[in-house]
């Protein structure tokens, strides 16, 4: 876990995942949403470059230089059951009087998604049955 907070664990990180998967993609509109300064801003987006989670695509509008926007890596659309956890915890735990900010949907017919373990059969498991146990990558103290 210590390696992917190297990647996911800065202020910002997953919001500009998130706004990313929302669609949100250029500077600009992904500084506006998140309310945040600009070289903060910047630094997170050229990490996430750097770490293979976003791809940086160039784009002109007319009569304007030509800026960037964001889009997911295969990486970057694999952090989407992250996300979906975190919003569910979330709408639980710290729940908005407005409801959730985000939603995760079947986009198939839009009906509410969740997150939930599954075994190696495609089985779900309750959260209880779970363990938690060290793997062969585990460091050694």
């Amino acid at each position: 876990m210590a390696r992917t907070l190297v990647v996911l664990g800065e202020k910002w990180a997953l919001l500009v995942v998130r706004d990313i998967a929302l669609g949100v993609t250029r500077f600009a509109d992904i500084r506006s949403r998140l309310e945040v300064a600009p070289d903060v801003l910047s630094d997170r987006l050229s990490k996430l470059v750097d770490l293979g989670v976003i791809e940086r695509r160039a784009y002109r509008d007319e009569g304007a230089r030509q800026r960037d926007e964001y889009t997911l890596t295969a990486a970057g659309a694999a952090l989407l059951p992250v996300l979906g956890a975190l919003s569910q915890w979330g709408d639980v735990h710290v729940a908005s009087p407005w409801g959730p900010a985000t939603r995760y949907v079947d986009a198939r017919d839009g009906g509410d998604v969740r997150i939930a373990f599954v075994d190696a059969h495609g089985r779900a498991v309750d959260r209880e049955q779970v363990a938690v146990v060290p793997g062969p990558g585990a460091l050694v103290t």
